[in-house]
Formats: structure tokens, sequence, C-alpha cells
């Protein structure tokens, strides 16, 4: 048995990790970007100046709209949150999901305003850097300017991961195999989770219908790939699942 805890359960120590003088928080975005160039927290205080800690916010809170300026992007200190868009005919389109480490308003770094919702699904802690301020920082560290390239690229990458013509089996394994992945970089454990999104989210985001989804995982969990009771997940085969995903993931 894993020692690692199952996404997203919080204890105190999570919520109250700032690090300390030498030690970014656990969750921090940016702590690899600084320690690769050999620069600990008490180096870079004027980054530490420029968080902002906000939260708990509440499943179903909205962290910022489509349309509202753009002043910050923010890192998901913990918990899960739902970026997506409204077309003009009212329907949702869910853009991505953002856990523990990963930032979100990084797509409104072109314009002046963010280009879309972002949605707290459960308990949500974020840490807000003022971007204006922590671009001009990334000018005198290299490293940081690199790690806001890197995340972009990322991001941008895992929306196209699902453009091609793959099946509804292959996009969940992906799904489930992306998640897994980003939870255990995080410290959750890699096979032990709880899905915060609605089925309906998912079946939005793989661009399947809601029942499709339903029924391929009954079908994993049939093959024994799977173990799933209501939102909570357990990957019992992770190699099959793996190999499932591995045209979409290109592995």
């Amino acid at each position: 048995m894993s020692s690692q805890p199952p996404f997203p359960r919080l204890a105190p120590v999570v919520l109250s990790d700032d690090g300390d003088e030498l030690q970014f928080c656990s969750t921090c975005a940016f702590s690899h970007a600084c320690l690769s160039q050999g620069m600990d927290k008490s180096a870079l205080r004027d980054l530490h100046v420029l968080v902002e800690h906000a939260g708990p916010f509440h499943a179903g809170d909205t962290l910022f709209h489509e349309g509202d300026p753009f002043d910050a992007i923010a890192a998901v200190r913990a918990g899960c949150v739902k970026t997506r868009v409204i077309d003009r005919d009212g329907r949702e389109h869910v853009l991505g999901f953002h856990f523990p480490g990963e930032i979100i308003g990084l797509n409104a770094i072109a314009g002046d305003r963010y280009p879309c919702d972002a949605i707290a699904l459960d308990t949500v802690m974020l840490c807000r850097f003022s971007f204006p301020k922590i671009s001009v920082l990334a000018t005198r560290v290299p490293g940081l300017q690199r790690e806001l390239f890197r995340l972009l690229s990322r991001d941008i990458g895992r929306a196209s991961l699902l453009a091609g013509d793959w099946s509804a089996e292959q996009r969940m394994a992906a799904f489930l195999v992306g998640l897994s992945r980003r939870l255990a970089a995080r410290g959750f454990s890699a096979t032990r989770f709880q899905l915060s999104m609605s089925r309906t989210d998912i079946a939005n985001y793989l661009r399947l219908a809601p029942e499709t989804v339903s029924r391929v995982l009954r079908r994993l969990q049939d093959e024994g790939v799977l173990a799933v009771d209501r939102r909570d997940v357990e990957l019992r085969d992770p190699d099959a699942l793996e190999a499932l995903a591995a045209p979409i993931l290109r592995e």
C-alpha cells in the first residue's frame, strides 16, 4: 500500500505549509526554476513579496471570469480548478483541470483580459503572483523566465493531445494516466485519487458523451484495470492503462 495520500485529502500541514526561511512550500510552482539557479527562498525575497495567498474558495466559486482585467497568474496550492468558456449559445466548453503546483491564468498573457472562467471544484487555495512584477523579476532570474515558458508550453501541449481521432477508451486512459502523473509529481498517490470533476465535466473535456464516459469506466473496471466507487478511483493495472493511452501520449 502506498504511503502517499490520495488526492485531494487536505491535511492541516498542507494548508498551512509555507516552507521556511530556506524552503519553498511543497506545492510551489516556481521552486524548481529557482532552485535550479542555486537560489533558495532567502535569496528570492523579492519573489515572496509578490505572493498573495488567496482562499479558501469552495466548490462552485468563480476565481476569475472571462473578460476580467488580467493582472495576475495564480498557482493552485490545494484543490482542483476547472477552466471553461461559454459560447454564444450558452454551451459550456471545458478547457482543462488544474491541480496543486499548476498555474491558472497563463492563457491571458497575450492580452489584457482573462479569456476564460476559472471555477473551484472543491476547496481551493491559491498563491497569486502580480504578473507585471513577476515579469520584471524574470529578467533578473533567467530560470524563472524559462519556467514560465515551460509551463505555457505544457498547457498548449496538453490541450492539443486530444485533438486526434482517438477512441473513447484511449481518451479516458490518457486522461487518467495524465492525472496520475500530475498528482504523483506533487506527492500524492499515483494509483488512488478522487475525481473532483463530474462525469459531465470529464465528458465535455474529452469531447465524449457523459454516458460514454460511464460506459468506458465500467468496461475498464470489468476488465480489472480500474476500481471505481463514485468519484474514488484506484488504478489496479497501471501498465494496461499506460498501454491504452500510449498512442495519445506518444510513448
